[in-house]
């Protein structure tokens, strides 16, 4: 079992950058699969990019392509997300989630994919 804990999120006026982290808790953190969504007011929780347990393998959105990076250093039990050139329509809570998987190349976007969910994160960002 992991928990998982964001942290990163602020106000950034559009234009700026964040780094998103996400610290996970228990043992064996390397067969973990790693993602993060993102969730506006009123809309639904949106894929934004996952990340293979071992790093091997990522998978983007196509709104955060050539913007967003995702990574993990799995010896300090923790995901990042590193956004840049962001626009008022990223504002969201954004959150970290993980499923633990036999596969190195595993990168599911579905929510109904990952069992384990941090508390999220706002990001806002102003025009």
């Amino acid at each position: 079992q992991v928990q998982l804990v964001e942290s990163g999120g602020g106000l950034v006026q559009a234009g700026g950058s964040l780094r998103l982290s996400c610290a996970a808790s228990g043992r064996s953190f390397s067969s973990y699969g790693t993602a993060w969504f993102r969730q506006a007011p009123g809309k639904e929780r949106e894929f934004v990019a996952a990340l293979s347990r071992r790093g091997g393998s990522t998978y983007y959105a196509d709104s955060g392509k050539g913007r967003f990076t995702i990574s993990r250093d799995n010896a300090k039990n923790k995901v990042y997300l590193q956004a840049n050139s962001l626009t008022p329509e990223d504002t969201a809570v954004y959150y970290c989630a993980a499923r633990p998987t036999a596969s190195y190349a595993y990168t599911p976007s579905h929510p109904a994919d990952y069992s384990y969910w941090g508390q999220g994160t706002q990001v806002t960002v102003s025009s």
